[in-house]
């Protein structure tokens, strides 16, 4: 997409102290946004929106999704035209361990921003970002659509199911006969330089080859789609210009790579020890605990003819970038340099 049409345009990114909401920012950032971000403080020590050089580029406000007065206060305050919702309590295992607060924050957050698009008057464009995991998974071999039915089996996917539900509420009770389009995103697995968080299997891979050990892997035959951070940031940013232009493109949109980088752990894993060289090499350590499907892939059939998108980037392309990204970071180089330098090779800048 051309990225010309944010230049000077008011958005305000919700979660933007996290992985994808650090590059979303970035991005937005690099394309001459009018950028605020609402958020906790950033989830992981170290952390892509400190490295990236973010601090300072863009207005910065912490605080918590489910403080209301606060979040109002900042719409109020900044007016945007643009809202990407990515705040969230992201993690599986976590939300087994932390269950209210994962509703409390998937939920109830997702309604605080709604009633703040509500009650702010400049507002034209939403975009709420969920998850793949959204939708009732009968690990069966095709991709799920857009109209299948919602029931995430766990508390985070639940979580994300609800947040949809209340999306479509507000749509159907406030939004449809007002000029604000509001769409969902229901994106896959995402990976790329700089996320540090625990539980997932890439940033596991980093932290295992920069201390030279060996990768463990914990659920080798889990299948899910891969794609590069830069892949769904691509197609929320596409999504919300589009309705944002003509009210009638919004909806409920599946993002996601094609059937070719729908891909085990133990593949994954595979092409990050020959990206990462070394002789790196992983072992898996099967192990009880709590439920995770074992397979799932997205129908991205609406997306891509109703906007022409498609993958930039391979799952191998997609690992090969995120080991590019790391080992600059590693030996202590220019990270804000080389996270322009990818946002810019994917955006043909």
């Amino acid at each position: 997409m051309n990225l010309s049409f944010y230049k000077g345009k008011k958005v305000l990114v919700t979660g933007h102290t996290g992985f994808k909401g650090s590059w979303l920012s970035k991005i937005l950032v690099t394309a001459g946004a009018d950028v605020t971000g609402y958020a906790l403080e950033p989830p992981t020590n170290p952390n892509l929106f400190d490295i990236a050089g973010l601090d300072g580029k863009m207005k910065s406000v912490i605080g918590d999704i489910r403080d209301f007065d606060k979040l109002l206060s900042v719409f109020r305050e900044t007016q945007p035209e643009i809202v990407f919702h990515l705040a969230a309590q992201p993690i599986v295992l976590t939300s087994y361990e932390q269950p209210r607060y994962t509703y409390e924050t998937n939920v109830m957050g997702t309604v605080n921003v709604l009633e703040c698009v509500r009650l702010t008057d400049s507002v034209k464009s939403v975009l709420n970002v969920t998850t793949d995991k959204v939708y009732k998974n009968n690990e069966w071999c095709w991709g799920y659509r857009e109209n299948e039915p919602l029931d995430g089996y766990d508390p985070y996917s639940n979580s994300k199911s609800c947040s949809e539900l209340v999306t479509h509420s507000y749509k159907a009770s406030f939004f449809d006969k007002t000029d604000i389009a509001v769409s969902t995103a229901r994106a896959g697995n995402v990976i790329g330089g700089g996320d540090f968080a625990d539980n997932r299997i890439i940033p596991d891979c980093v932290r295992a080859s920069m201390a030279g050990k060996p990768i463990v892997v914990r659920n080798p035959n889990s299948t899910r789609p891969y794609q590069h951070v830069l892949e769904p940031l691509n197609a929320y940013l596409m999504i919300a210009e589009a309705q944002y232009h003509d009210k009638s493109l919004q909806g409920y949109y599946n993002v996601g790579p094609d059937d070719r980088d729908c891909l085990t752990t133990g593949q994954l894993a595979t092409i990050f020890c020959e990206s990462w060289g070394n002789g790196q090499t992983f072992e898996c350590l099967k192990k009880d605990g709590p439920h995770e499907a074992n397979f799932l892939k997205l129908d991205c059939s609406l997306l891509k003819t109703t906007f022409g998108w498609h993958p930039e980037w391979s799952a191998t392309q997609a690992v090969e970038k995120t080991v590019e990204w790391t080992k600059v970071y590693a030996d202590g180089g220019d990270v804000p340099a080389i996270t322009e330098k990818q946002i810019r090779e994917f955006f043909h800048l």
